[in-house]
C-alpha cells in the first residue's frame, strides 16, 4: 500500500484508506478539514464493523459497485465557475451474510442519518415492500449516496433495485414505486431498454427532491443516445451525441457500446407532468479506453467544452493513489453528462477507491465495436 492512502505504520483498513481519500478529495473539491473530518466518520459509521476490516484480507462480499468489489465510490460533480461537488456512495451492510440482512442493514443506516440530521424517510418506508422484501433477489440491497456539502451536514440519496422480487419483475415494480410517489404518467414517458439498474430517491433537504430511474441501453450507438432525453425542453441532441463520442472514442454512428453498456437517468420532480425534469446520460469510460491516461484526457476535453477548470479532475486522481494513470485502467469509471431543468449541464466524473485492485490497462483493441444494422 503506498504512502499516498496510508501512513507511515498503520495496519491499513478498509476504513483507513478511504477515509483517508475522502479527506484529501474534500482538500480538492474546497471543503474545511473540520469538514472532511465528519464526513470520514460518517462514512466509517455507515461502513459498520467492515471498516476496520485489514485490506489483506478480500473484500467483505462482491459488490457490483465497483470492479474490485469495494464498497465505497466517490465523485466530483462539476459546473462552470465553481468547485466540484464531492460525493460517496456505499453500501452499507456490506458484511452481511444475506442480502436480506443487508437490506435491513442499509435500512437502518438511513434511518440512523435521518435521525442525526433530521429529515424524513417517508417516501423509502412507503417502498420497502417492493425494494426490501423478506427474500430479494438481485445484485444489490441499499446504497447511500451522500453529497458532502459544506458544515458537515450532507445531501442523502439511496438507491434500491428494481429486481428485488426478481427481474422478470423489474418494469412492474418501478411503475408501481412511480405511482406510489405521485408519479402516475411517469413510467409511459421513459426511452426504451434493456432493464431498470436502480431507483434513487432524494431524502431530507432538496430544493427539489427527485425520483430518479436508471434505464439500461445495450450496444448503444450516438445517435441513440441523443435522443433519449424525455425533458422538454432538452438537451440539443448534438451535444449529447458529441459527449458519447469524445468519451466512448467511438465515431460512426453505426458503430455501439460493445461491451458495458450505457445508462440514462430521467429525475422526475413534478408530479403533475408526465416528463421528467432531469436527464443524464452515463458511459463507463474504463471499457472504452486502453488506460485511466487516456480516459482522463477525454474527462479534461469534456471538461473544457463545458467551460469547466479540469484542474481538479487531476488533483483528485492524486488524491486517490500515487499510481500513474497509464498503469492501471478503472481510476475513472465512469463519465456523465446531466442536465436538470433551469441550470446549466454538469459534468460527473465516478472516482474509484481501488482498496482491493488495481485493473491491469487494456491492450490496443480495448473495444468489441457492435455494427448496429
Amino acid at each position: 500500500m503506498s504512502a499516498a492512502t496510508t501512513g507511515a505504520g498503520e495496519v491499513p483498513t478498509l476504513g483507513s484508506l478511504t477515509g483517508g481519500q475522502l479527506r484529501r478529495l474534500g482538500a480538492v473539491a474546497g471543503l474545511t478539514a473540520a469538514d472532511a473530518e465528519t464526513y470520514a466518520g460518517v462514512l466509517a459509521d455507515s461502513l459498520g464493523p467492515v471498516a476496520e476490516r485489514p485490506l489483506s484480507l478480500p473484500p467483505p462480499n462482491r459488490t457490483f459497485l465497483s470492479d474490485d468489489h469495494t464498497p465505497v465510490e466517490f465523485s466530483l460533480s462539476f459546473q462552470p465557475d465553481a468547485a466540484p461537488a464531492l460525493r460517496v456512495l456505499l453500501e452499507p451492510g456490506c458484511g452481511a451474510d444475506s442480502l436480506a440482512r443487508e437490506g435491513r442493514a442499509g435500512l437502518e443506516a438511513v434511518r440512523a442519518m435521518a435521525r442525526r440530521w433530521n429529515f424524513s424517510t417517508a417516501a423509502l418506508d412507503g417502498l420497502r415492500d417492493l425494494f426490501l422484501p423478506s427474500s430479494p433477489h438481485g445484485p444489490l440491497a441499499l446504497w447511500i449516496a451522500l453529497e458532502l456539502e459544506p458544515g458537515g451536514v450532507p445531501k442523502v440519496k439511496v438507491y434500491l433495485n428494481p429486481a428485488a422480487r426478481g427481474a422478470k419483475r423489474s418494469a412492474q415494480t418501478v411503475r408501481e414505486a412511480l405511482d406510489r410517489l405521485g408519479h402516475r404518467r411517469a413510467f409511459a414517458s421513459l426511452p426504451a431498454g434493456s432493464g431498470y439498474p436502480f431507483l434513487a430517491l432524494d431524502l431530507g433537504d432538496w430544493e427539489e427532491p427527485r425520483a430518479k430511474l436508471y434505464v439500461r441501453h445495450e450496444n448503444l450507438t450516438a445517435g441513440q443516445a441523443g435522443r433519449l432525453s424525455r425533458m422538454a425542453p432538452g438537451p440539443a441532441p448534438a451535444a449529447v451525441e458529441g459527449f458519447f463520442r469524445t468519451v466512448a472514442g467511438i465515431g460512426p454512428d453505426t458503430t455501439g457500446l460493445g461491451r458495458r453498456p450505457g445508462l440514462s437517468c430521467h429525475a422526475f420532480t413534478d408530479t403533475a407532468s408526465a416528463r421528467p425534469s432531469g436527464f443524464t446520460l452515463h458511459i463507463p469510460v474504463r471499457d472504452y479506453a486502453r488506460h485511466d491516461g487516456e480516459a482522463l484526457a477525454r474527462a479534461s476535453r469534456v471538461l473544457r467544452d463545458h467551460g469547466m477548470d479540469d484542474s481538479a479532475l487531476v488533483r483528485a486522481l492524486g488524491a486517490l493513489t500515487d499510481r500513474r494513470p497509464e498503469d492501471g485502467v478503472g481510476l475513472i469509471a465512469y463519465l456523465a453528462l446531466a442536465h436538470q431543468r433551469g441550470r446549466p449541464p454538469r459534468v460527473t466524473a465516478y472516482l474509484s477507491s481501488e482498496a482491493y485492485a488495481v485493473r491491469p490497462p487494456a491492450p490496443e483493441a480495448v473495444r468489441e465495436p457492435v455494427t448496429v444494422g
